[in-house]
C-alpha cells in the first residue's frame, strides 16, 4: 500500500484596528514596499495587522481553485483564519474558528476525512489539545469550519503538528510535539472515523527529551514508511524516527546531532540536489544574541543511508542572532538552494535570505540579505509561489512587538 503523508505546516496567526484590510472576508488592499535584498527585488505586503499573538502559517489550496491559500493562527485572541488567494497574490481573510480558548499554534493541513478537501489540525498550546477543523469542500461559503477533536487534554503544553500515513493503512495519522513541560512526542492513530469526538487512540513515541519543537513526516530512508524528523530545544539534539512498520515497536530512533546547540525548527529538503533528505536547521531561540556558536542556521547532509546512524554531515549556512526557523529552495533561480530564516529577538528579530554561491574554491559559500530588520519577535516562515509566476515567494509571522503577518513577492528574479 502506498504510505501518504502530508508535511504543510507547517508546519510551523486580531480584530481591533487592522490595517488593510476592507471587510472580514474583503480583499487586503495595502500597498506594496519594494524591497532590494542583494541581487532580488522584493514586493512586501501585509497580510494581517493588529494580531494579538501572532504564530503558526501553513498553506496549501483550500478551496480546490489551483492556487496556494494560506493559513494563519491568532493565538491569544483564539482566532484561526484562511486567506483565500485571487491566484495572483491577493488575499482575501476567513474565519475557520473563533472563541476557541487555549492558545491555536502551529498546524498542519490534509485531509484527514478522505473526502478530497484538505482539513486543517491544530495544537491548542495551553489547553493541552489538538483539535482539526473539517473543509466542507466550499469554505468560502462557510462562517466557520466544524470542529472536531484528536486529543482532549492529552497532549501536554501542545507545540507542533504534522500530519503522515503512520501505520499504512490508507488515512492521515497525527504526531505531535510538546513545548518544555511536556518534552515528548506522541502520534495519534486515526481512527478511520476522524469525525468521532475521543477516538483517536494516542501512542508514545519518546517521553522525557527537553523541549521539543520541529515535527515533519517525511520518508527519510526511502523504504516507502513514514519517518518523523525532530528537534530538542533544550536537550540539543536533531534525530529522526525511523518507521520499522511494525505496530509493537514502530519507531527506531536515529540521532543526527546530539551536541547541537538549542536547535529550533527546520525541515527536510535535497539541498545538495544528489536525491536524497537533508535537512536545514534553526539554532538560537532564547539564546543570547552575542552566543555565536548558537545562533545560526546549518543544515545536515545526508551522506549515507540514514539507518547507519553516522550518515550526516553539518555545513554552517551563516550566523544569525536568535534564529528562529529556517526554510529552503530556489529563490533566485539558478538551480542551488537558497535559504530563507526568521530571528525571534525582541531587538535582533528580523527576516534574512542566505544566497547560496560557489566559492573560489568551488565549494558552496552563503551571503545575507536582510528582507525586513527589524522585525520584532519573527517566528513561522514558509516559501510558497502565491502569484503563479514560479518565482518562490515568502510568507512570515512576527509576534510580540511586531504582532503581524507579512508576504514577500519575489518580482524580479536576479538582477542584471
Amino acid at each position: 500500500m502506498r504510505r501518504r503523508f502530508s508535511s504543510l505546516h507547517g508546519f510551523t496567526l486580531v480584530l481591533g484596528s487592522i490595517a488593510g484590510l476592507s471587510a472580514l472576508s474583503g480583499e487586503l488592499t495595502d500597498a506594496p514596499t519594494t524591497v532590494i535584498a542583494g541581487p532580488l527585488r522584493f514586493e512586501e505586503r501585509l497580510v494581517l495587522g493588529d494580531y494579538g499573538y501572532a504564530y503558526g502559517i501553513a498553506s496549501a489550496d483550500l478551496d480546490r481553485d489551483g492556487d496556494i491559500d494560506l493559513t494563519s493562527a491568532d493565538t491569544t485572541n483564539d482566532l484561526l483564519y484562511w486567506f483565500e488567494n485571487d491566484g495572483h497574490g491577493r488575499l482575501s481573510r476567513h474565519l475557520i474558528f473563533e472563541k476557541d480558548p487555549g492558545w491555536f499554534e502551529r498546524h498542519a493541513i490534509g485531509d484527514l476525512d478522505q473526502d478530497g478537501d484538505p482539513d486543517v489540525a491544530v495544537v491548542k498550546n495551553k489547553a493541552h489539545d489538538v483539535l482539526w477543523f473539517e473543509n466542507s469542500g466550499v469554505p468560502r461559503s462557510d462562517r466557520i469550519w466544524k470542529r472536531h477533536v484528536i486529543a482532549k487534554g492529552s497532549l501536554p503544553f501542545a507545540y507542533d503538528v504534522t500530519l503522515g500515513d503512520f501505520d499504512a493503512d490508507g488515512d492521515l495519522d497525527l504526531a505531535g510535539s510538546t513545548y518544555t513541560g511536556g518534552n515528548l512526542f506522541a502520534w495519534f492513530e486515526n481512527p478511520g472515523k476522524p469525525r468521532v469526538a475521543n477516538f483517536w487512540k494516542k501512542h508514545m513515541i519518546e517521553e522525557e527529551i527537553g523541549g521539543t519543537r520541529t515535527i515533519v513526516a517525511v520518508d527519510l530512508n526511502r523504504d516507502g514508511q513514514v519517518d518523523l524528523l525532530g528537534s530538542a530545544r533544550v536537550a540539543g539534539v536533531v534525530l529522526w524516527y525511523e518507521n520499522t512498520g511494525l505496530a509493537e515497536k514502530r519507531w527506531r530512533k536515529r540521532i543526527i546531532d546530539d551536541k547541537a546547540s538549542l536547535p529550533t525548527h527546520g525541515h527536510p529538503i535535497d539541498m545538495d540536489g544528489d536525491g536524497d533528505l537533508d535537512i536545514i536547521m534553526a539554532f538560537g531561540h532564547n539564546a543570547k544574541p552575542t552566543d555565536k556558536n548558537t545562533n545560526h542556521v546549518a543544515w545536515y547532509e545526508n551522506v549515507g543511508a540514514p539507518g547507519s546512524g553516522k550518515s550526516w554531515k553539518k555545513h554552517r549556512v551563516g550566523d544569525l542572532p536568535v534564529a528562529f526557523e529556517a526554510v529552503a529552495g530556489d529563490l533566485d533561480g539558478d538551480g542551488d538552494m537558497d535559504v530563507v530564516s526568521t530571528a525571534w529577538g525582541a531587538e535582533s528579530g528580523r527576516i534574512v535570505w542566505f544566497e547560496q554561491r560557489v566559492g573560489t574554491n568551488g565549494q558552496p559559500e552563503w551571503k545575507l540579505y536582510d528582507l525586513k530588520n527589524p522585525w520584532p519577535k519573527a517566528n513561522s516562515v514558509v516559501l510558497v509561489d502565491l502569484d503563479q509566476d514560479g518565482r518562490l515567494d515568502i510568507a512570515a509571522t512576527a509576534e510580540r512587538g511586531a504582532n503581524e503577518f507579512r508576504w514577500w513577492r519575489n518580482a524580479s528574479g536576479i538582477e542584471e
